[in-house]
């Protein structure tokens, strides 16, 4: 056996690199970073390591420049993969190892900015409709009446519902706390569900698991079952009806701004994307040209 990569080494290794993910963990709790965030940095963090078979402390920004181009060019990887590869290196490097030069001058992969998908009030019915499964039924409820993230519904707690002010307090990205509406008719269909499960601890949707609560991913695969019974032909995802929420509240009248704090966005320009999808909305504006004043004979 050749001196160096015996057992021991291999060991060795081993055990650095786990106490570098644990302090990288550690920071990323420090700042506050929504746990999916936290499990993608890590999973891209670790997919570099095992392309190049060496420690991210003897690397540098040639490394991840080829490790951005064997996504891109090799492995297909999307515009929002290499996003979130070239952040996850970006945290690692600036940081839990403190060489922000490693990734400074690396260009962010531009992304094309998709319009939102967007149900009608009659396919969101649909929906509600063929969702079989009680929980599924009240999670889609509180994601179109209060326009949450699937994360936030699953993880929303009996204290976060205010409801002499008719208000949901809601922890999103980053522990980014928000207040959104709480319609009436959500707040009946939530104390029906309390009423009718009895949650042993404070989560709404209780579930076995480490996190105590329902598991977006269970969440996913019951909208994907809706759906298929509703017979919607399209993609229609959970964040769909956070989308729908948007749009038809501006549809209804209610300001930009109003809505832009209720989803939490950091900012308006964000929330402007539902008003491009309000196709009927630009219909109705003004002929600002016909209000001109002519001049006599014109």
């Amino acid at each position: 056996m050749l001196t160096g990569i015996g057992p021991s080494t291999a060991r060795c290794r081993r055990c650095v690199m786990g106490q570098l993910k644990t302090r990288m963990t550690e920071d990323l709790q420090l700042r506050g970073m929504a746990p999916a965030t936290q499990r993608g940095y890590l999973q891209m963090v670790k997919w570099f390591v095992l392309w190049r078979r060496r420690p991210p402390e003897k690397m540098g920004r040639e490394d991840v420049r080829a490790f951005l181009l064997h996504l891109k060019d090799e492995r297909a990887a999307s515009p929002e993969t290499l996003r979130l590869a070239l952040a996850g290196l970006k945290f690692l490097y600036t940081v839990t190892l403190q060489r922000p030069e490693v990734t400074d001058c690396i260009p962010w992969p531009r992304v094309k900015k998709r319009l939102p998908v967007v149900l009608s009030e009659a396919e969101v019915a649909l929906l509600l409709e063929h969702a079989t499964c009680p929980r599924l039924r009240v999670l889609m409820m509180v994601a179109y009446a209060s326009g949450l993230r699937v994360s936030e519904a699953c993880a929303l707690a009996v204290e976060q519902i205010d409801s002499k002010r008719g208000v949901l307090r809601v922890v999103g990205k980053g522990n980014k706390q928000r207040e959104t509406v709480l319609p009436a008719s959500l707040l009946a269909a939530l104390r029906a569900w309390w009423r009718a499960t009895r949650p042993s601890n404070t989560w709404l949707f209780p579930a076995a698991s480490h996190s105590g609560h329902v598991a977006p991913r269970e969440v996913h695969q019951s909208l994907r079952d809706a759906v298929a019974r509703a017979r919607i032909d399209r993609r229609v995802t959970f964040h769909a009806l956070r989308h729908s929420f948007a749009t038809h509240l501006l549809a209804r009248g209610v300001e930009m701004r109003v809505i832009q704090v209720m989803l939490g966005h950091a900012s308006v320009q964000t929330t402007a994307l539902y008003a491009q999808v309000r196709a009927d909305l630009m219909a109705k504006s003004p002929d600002l040209l016909a209000g001109l004043p002519k001049k006599h004979g014109s």
